[in-house]
């Protein structure tokens, strides 16, 4: 589907404020009137005496407006993002105009899949067999019933759903615009998110409004959310971000035991959001957790403080295991090993920061060497244990990309030959600098990472007191390094060198990298190093230049880039797919209900969607007997015979398959990365055109057979009988019977 162009038709609440300053003035909670009116938050958690009859009141009037400001411009920025990703929705496929199966077509791949099971909830007779039905579901998999919540992470579809017909909206609100407002409704609350940690760690909420900015001017890298909107990760992601914010908030020092338990709960409700509607929840918190044990290592965390987010994090996966009816991925994962191997190997070296710095440093070695080994020794076990193999092509797609494995497994080469799970290309850094975002952030992150350099140096060094007795009180150490400035650096480090290793997963780092080259430009510590290089620093210019210069950024931004974005927002297209169209008003109005079709996964989910037919596989790829199943099907753009493709299909319970010419005849990849190349490579056979190939293969004895079928010869014609054709798509019924037997490869089905 390409789109063309259109032709015109005639409570305020108390907020988490920042952490106090470097210097920590100590225990005073008074402010002076230039300190009221410089646009920073109230500081919760800040330890001060009660104040006596001449102190400051503690909600003066300025703050307060201040405040009020603040929230005001993060309820805006969020709005006009919403606003803006929902415009650019209906401008490109002017969705508003467009039929019931128009709007489900462009639902593409997955998102067409997932958005079929709120449908299908909605059609249900009532909730309770609507939710039985995705328990005992038939209808994704011919031949196999599977629970689909626990397969699959559609909660979310199923609560919108329950929503939809519980709230009195039915008779002005379709149910399509429902779904689409709701996600994106969660980009403002991403918004809001980036806005508040940036407001934390920089002390004014100028840092949160440029984030915002930020944020929407860079959309094509922060989010995909206006053409993707099912997809898992515009679910997920905005719940991460708000983890983020809430963790940088619990990391602050001087908390009461009531903000640090209501902390901690708010920590477990968004960990538990974001792993229950992402299925690569376990990866992204092992980096996560990577991230706690680097901190842990560095001394820069208490105990207490690594303990809960550990436990966290353990809990919310815990409460999706027993949501997902004891997905097995989940107790087989990565990031549970680690934290286990952690917190024992923790717990047994109690003296692991002890001792002169090289001690300490060998100490840290071994420790990180036995928890690597324990990880990797619990994780083979309870794979074993649980026979879990869902999760294999995921650990094939990294030993592939890192030239660990072999080069020619299907499933790892379907990943690997895809733009998304490539490396990041540089024109997005250059997308970046040219809206001001990069240059900042590299010199933030530059300052940063030589201060946590510093300040893990000099924690190395013997000390006459633990971590927690240092907590609040950095008066006499002689570097210090605030917990959630330390835990956002690696963060964006960490998060960073996963988006240039898999350009997919850059959309959890340029939303942070917003924040994180905020908190650079309206923060003390890179404006107090160049000052004080400079040797004219004072806390009148410091305050000056905090607030003047990401004033000036963006004027800059608003100068350059507004009459671009009310360009964007003004140029109208509309969907047009008619091949797709036809191909899926044939399915509905011709075949059986319960006719069975075979075909690529994409196509298949929007099939699955538009008709409600029965499929062979889909594109949710999180199962080894599917992936099996999946590679089966597609030897119909393989050089089988047709006895053979047609044994396959048999042996799957298909009636009919469709055949793409995008697929057969596909240019889009390069040789050796076209689907019919991999199928070739995986049947051992040389693949099509000029180029090399390995010596291993061999000719194949058969033509291509999705190309030898339309030539509608005995063989073929005995097989397979020919229901519908278009520009794009061929569909033929597979013949109940052949004339020869033979059998087809449906073992590992």
């Amino acid at each position: 589907m390409q789109p063309r162009k259109r032709v015109k038709p005639s409570k305020l609440q108390h907020h988490p404020g920042p952490p106090p300053d470097e210097g920590r003035r100590s225990g005073n909670a008074t402010r002076t009137c230039a300190e009221e009116a410089s646009g920073e938050p109230l500081l919760i958690g800040r330890s001060a005496a009660r104040p006596g009859p001449g102190a400051v009141p503690r909600w003066p009037w300025r703050r307060r407006v201040s405040t009020a400001v603040g929230l005001s411009l993060a309820g805006l920025l969020a709005l006009a993002q919403a606003v803006c990703v929902n415009a650019i929705h209906e401008n490109l496929l002017w969705f508003s105009q467009l039929t019931e199966m128009e709007r489900e077509i462009s639902f593409r791949t997955e998102c067409g899949l997932y958005y079929s099971y709120y449908k299908q909830m909605l059609q249900a007779p009532s909730i309770q067999e609507g939710i039985s039905d995705l328990i005992h579901d038939n209808l994704t998999e011919s031949k196999r019933t599977i629970n689909l919540l626990q397969r699959m992470n559609i909660y979310q579809e199923v609560f919108l759903s329950v929503l939809y017909r519980l709230l009195p909206i039915q008779s002005y609100l379709e149910p399509v615009y429902f779904y689409i407002y709701t996600v994106f409704s969660l980009q403002a609350v991403y918004v809001i998110a980036l806005y508040l940690t940036a407001w934390l760690l920089s002390g004014s909420w100028l840092a949160g409004t440029l984030s915002g900015v930020w944020y929407l001017l860079n959309r094509v890298d922060t989010t995909r959310v206006e053409f993707t909107i099912s997809l898992r990760e515009n679910w997920s992601l905005p719940f991460l971000a708000l983890q983020v914010t809430v963790i940088t908030c619990y990391l602050r020092p001087q908390l009461s035991v009531l903000q640090q338990k209501v902390l901690v709960w708010l920590m477990y409700v968004t960990t538990f959001c974001f792993c229950l509607t992402w299925q690569f929840n376990q990866f992204i918190l092992l980096v996560q957790a990577l991230i706690i044990y680097t901190l842990d290592c560095g001394d820069l965390l208490t105990s207490t403080q690594v303990t809960t987010m550990y436990l966290v994090q353990v809990c919310g996966l815990l409460s999706v295991w027993l949501l997902q009816f004891c997905n097995s991925m989940i107790l087989g994962s990565l990031v549970l090993s680690f934290i286990v191997a952690a917190l024992f190997i923790r717990h047994c070296q109690s003296g692991l920061k002890t001792g002169s710095p090289l001690v300490r440093l060998a100490k840290l070695l071994l420790h990180s060497a036995m928890v690597l080994l324990l990880t990797v020794t619990i994780n083979h076990m309870a794979k074993k244990a649980l026979q879990l193999r869902s999760d294999e092509h995921i650990f094939k797609f990294i030993k592939s990309k890192l030239a660990l494995g072999p080069t020619r497994d299907f499933d790892a080469s379907l990943y690997l030959c895809e733009e998304a799970f490539g490396l990041l290309p540089l024109d997005t850094l250059e997308r970046l600098g040219g809206t001001l975002l990069l240059y900042p952030y590299v010199l933030t992150l530059l300052l940063l990472s030589a201060m946590l350099a510093v300040a893990a140096v000099h924690n190395l060094r013997p000390k006459g007191c633990s971590a927690e007795e240092r907590k609040g009180g950095g008066e006499g150490r002689a570097v210090a390094f605030r917990p959630d400035v330390a835990y956002n650096l690696l963060h964006t480090l960490f998060y960073g060198l996963l988006a240039f290793s898999t350009m997919r997963m850059k959309y959890i780092w340029t939303g942070h990298m917003c924040a994180v080259a905020a908190y650079g430009v309206c923060g003390k510590e890179l404006w107090t190093l160049l000052l004080d290089t400079l040797r004219c620093n004072s806390k009148v210019l410091l305050r000056l230049v905090r607030y003047a210069v990401p004033l000036l950024v963006m004027g800059c931004l608003y100068y350059k880039f507004w009459p671009k974005l009310m360009e964007e927002l003004s140029e109208l297209r509309e969907f047009f797919d008619p091949d797709t169209v036809e191909l899926m008003t044939w399915i509905s109005t011709k075949t059986p209900k319960r006719a069975v079709f075979a075909g690529s996964m994409q196509l298949l989910a929007g099939i699955k969607l538009c008709t409600g037919r029965v499929l062979t596989n889909h594109p949710h790829y999180e199962d080894k007997d599917l992936r099996e199943r999946t590679k089966q099907v597609y030897q119909v753009y393989a050089r089988r015979s047709p006895e053979e493709v047609h044994g396959i299909l048999r042996a799957i319970g298909a009636d009919y398959v469709v055949l793409e010419n995008s697929i057969c005849y596909e240019k889009r990849h390069s040789r050796g990365c076209r689907l019919r190349d991999l199928l070739d490579l995986a049947n051992g056979h040389i693949m099509d055109g000029p180029g090399e190939n390995d010596p291993d293969l061999v000719p194949a004895s058969h033509p291509r057979f999705c190309e030898a079928i339309k030539t509608e010869t005995d063989a073929y014609g005995a097989l397979f009988t020919r229901t519908f054709q278009n520009k794009t798509f061929h569909v033929y019924r597979v013949k109940k019977k052949s004339k020869k037997s033979s059998k087809g490869p449906s073992g590992t089905l």
